[in-house]
């Protein structure tokens, strides 16, 4: 089905080329396609450093309240080893869920759009043309990896909870979806650049902010551009 510069969300589970929904119609052809690192998202989105700090204390508070309480030295080892047990369940969880995000997620970005494969249970084919993307933003991190957060010009937007985790933090009230935790995301953040100033694009003018950067490419107006969207 084609869509007029809208957003548009497929529910296919068999694609022809991995990552889309569709054979790419004449014209259009892959710039780019990555998936998260597992550990990034383990890290930024499920915040597993944080819940392991959390579940430690919790050990250590049970721990020396049993101890405080005179238990036996062997009920305490018993009780410790049994909190133990369950924090190491939570964050084996958590890690695995990362895991699992990361292998059924595909980035996706052409020379008219991006587009997301996101969902573990449930998969979808998120469609974002150009001329929808007001700007978008890269966040990068210490290793190299980073976040490319899509803000949007348009009103049809897709649940928070439907993007998440591959959406901007804390955006709820206008979510954003976002490229999360690639490898080499000023990599990526320059062929998305150059993909929105290209004059093929047809779109409105748009800022791709960068750290200590900031790239204006504007381009000509047009009243709509037919993309492939299931």
């Amino acid at each position: 089905a084609a869509s007029e510069g809208g957003i548009a969300v497929s529910d296919h589970t068999q694609q022809p080329i991995p990552g889309l929904p569709e054979q790419l119609p004449s014209g259009e052809h892959v710039l780019w396609q990555g998936s998260p690192s597992w550990l990034g998202i383990a890290m930024r989105a499920l915040h597993v450093r944080a819940v392991a700090i959390y579940l430690a204390l919790i050990v250590l508070w049970g721990t020396t309240s049993a101890i405080a309480n005179q238990k036996p030295p062997m009920d305490v080892s018993i009780f410790a080893l049994k909190l133990l047990a369950i924090s190491a369940c939570a964050l084996g969880g958590l890690m695995l869920f990362s895991v699992l995000v990361s292998r059924s997620t595909i980035y996706t970005i052409t020379n008219r759009r991006v587009v997301m494969r996101i969902g573990v249970a449930l998969p979808v084919t998120l469609n974002i043309p150009f001329n929808t993307i007001q700007s978008a933003d890269l966040r990068l991190f210490p290793n190299g990896s980073g976040d490319i957060p899509l803000q949007l010009a348009t009103e049809r937007r897709q649940p928070f909870v439907v993007l998440w985790p591959h959406v901007r933090p804390w955006h709820t009230a206008k979510p954003q979806p976002m490229i999360r935790a690639v490898t080499n995301a000023k990599d990526v953040a320059a062929i998305l650049t150059s993909a929105l100033g290209a004059p093929a694009a047809a779109k409105p003018a748009v800022l791709v902010r960068m750290p200590r950067t900031v790239i204006s490419k504007p381009s000509k107006h047009s009243a709509g551009e037919k993309t492939v969207a299931a």
